[in-house]
């Protein structure tokens, strides 16, 4: 059966269980993460053409041809020597049109400027052992129940690798491994028109529930799947501003449980306020009100407001191995210009992607009436987004630049990107250039610093 024949098919299948309870597969299934599929569940084979390779096991280590010793926070490219296959603009965008998603046709014919450097794809994503070996498990015992949002005997990996609804498909994005222990600065922009902009720069530090090693069951984590405190740096009007996110599993369980400090008060009110606000589509903080809430890491959060189905599985340029875009050698100005961030740093790959149209159901409130949401197959991370408003128009643009980590081993985003085609401005998030980085040996997090008594206790101290 050809590719295009396996992916009709697989999309066919996925249609008919769409927001559907479901169980893990049998052994005899799962057992094919060690043979024709990848341990992620996607196709180890490459594409018909030879330009999506095989995948081979991705970096899972250090690179031989790169410079690189823990605690560096910095990335460096090990395939700088790659050169350019195509660039593609708006001018020669129909001979691209199959490997495009409308989002890209938008950028393109709205920005003169705007084009996409492809480069040879490269399958670099890459996990431990230790969560192949869960997602393993995860598939003969994970199941998916309630409205898709009660899960059970999943832990650590992600939880359906071979999925059978779009509900699973997000759920693998949501519960993908990113490490267990992070810490990271960065800088967030929101952009004129002009291309002027204020950096903040963030602290955050993130501790992974769902990933910690020696816990046993899912039920143990009382319906937390990760926790994140936020520390604003700069600019020194918003420095000292924090925030503590307990991110839920179940929403039927409990909502999001996130409590925030704000300086500068001149009222009576609590120093550190329990809210709901930082949930579905509140602006998120930062963003100048061009990004919601559940666009946090491209997608995160609850499923329940909308009805996810499966489009099918196709071949996409995406931003994947974008190890430039970081690069401390580019300062913030060199990357934020009007209109868009300066494509000359981005590297787009032809990938295959999971495609998932989220509705908004008819007796839920939200922003977005509609979404669309690509993922790798290799990783399940969320590419690239379209937003639609109330009337079916499409709004917003999402893309995320993925890098592999290669010696924790993980992939997922270094930065992400949300364009406002409406303002004719966006925000990127998580710039990782200058004097930012991430840390992934992040031992030094401990559970009290995501309490909301320590919350107090650390503006006490300042």
């Amino acid at each position: 059966m050809s590719l295009s024949k396996r992916i009709c098919a697989s999309a066919a299948v996925l249609m008919l269980f769409a927001g559907a309870a479901s169980a893990g597969v049998p052994q005899a299934q799962a057992d094919r993460l060690l043979r024709d599929l990848t341990p992620m569940g996607a196709e180890r084979a490459g594409n018909a053409d030879g330009t999506i390779p095989a995948w081979d096991g991705g970096l899972s280590s250090v690179p031989k041809n790169v410079s690189w010793a823990p605690g560096r926070g910095h990335y460096n490219d090990p395939f700088a020597d790659d050169q350019v296959i195509a660039t593609v603009t708006n001018a020669n965008a129909d001979a691209h049109d199959a490997f495009l998603t409308p989002g890209q046709r938008a950028m393109l014919a709205t920005y003169p400027s705007y084009k996409m450097n492809v480069y040879p794809s490269r399958r670099s994503c890459a996990l431990p052992e230790a969560v192949y070996g869960a997602v393993r498990e995860n598939a003969v015992k994970g199941s998916l129940g309630g409205k898709g949002d009660t899960l059970t005997g999943v832990l650590r990996g992600i939880p359906f690798p071979i999925p059978s609804s779009a509900n699973e498909i997000v759920w693998n994005h949501n519960l993908r491994y990113r490490g267990y222990k992070v810490s990271r600065t960065f800088v967030s922009a929101a952009p004129t028109r002009e291309g002027n902009f204020t950096p903040i720069k963030v602290q955050d530090d993130l501790v992974f529930d769902y990933s910690a090693p020696g816990i046993s069951s899912i039920k143990a984590l009382n319906n937390t799947s990760f926790r994140y405190l936020q520390e604003t740096i700069s600019p020194a009007r918003r420095a000292g501003q924090l925030l503590l996110v307990h991110e839920t599993f179940d929403p039927a369980l409990g909502e999001r449980r996130s409590w925030q400090y704000t300086t500068g008060r001149t009222d009576s009110s609590p120093r550190v306020q329990r809210t709901s606000a930082i949930n579905y589509d509140t602006p998120q903080i930062y963003s100048d009100a061009m990004s919601t809430a559940d666009s946090f890491d491209v997608f995160s959060g609850p499923l329940d407001r909308f009805d996810w189905t499966v489009v099918g599985r196709g071949e996409r340029y995406i931003a994947y191995n974008s190890y430039e875009l970081s690069s401390p050698a580019h300062k913030y100005a060199d990357i934020i210009k009007p209109g868009h961030i300066n494509q000359d740093l981005v590297r787009y790959e032809k990938h295959r992607v999971w495609i998932v149209d989220a509705t908004l159901k008819p007796t839920q409130r939200h922003v977005y009436s509609r979404r669309t949401a690509y993922f790798d197959e290799d990783g399940y991370n969320m590419v690239a987004g379209e937003l639609y408003d109330a009337r079916g128009g499409l709004w917003r643009v999402q893309e995320a630049h993925m890098i592999q980590y290669y010696d924790v081993p993980t992939c997922f985003n270094a930065s992400d990107v949300v364009y406002d085609l409406v303002e004719g401005r966006y925000v990127v998030q998580n710039l990782k250039n200058e004097e930012a980085g991430i840390n992934f040996d992040a031992s030094h997090l401990n559970d009290m610093m995501f309490v909301p008594e320590e919350l107090r206790r650390r503006i006490t101290r300042r």
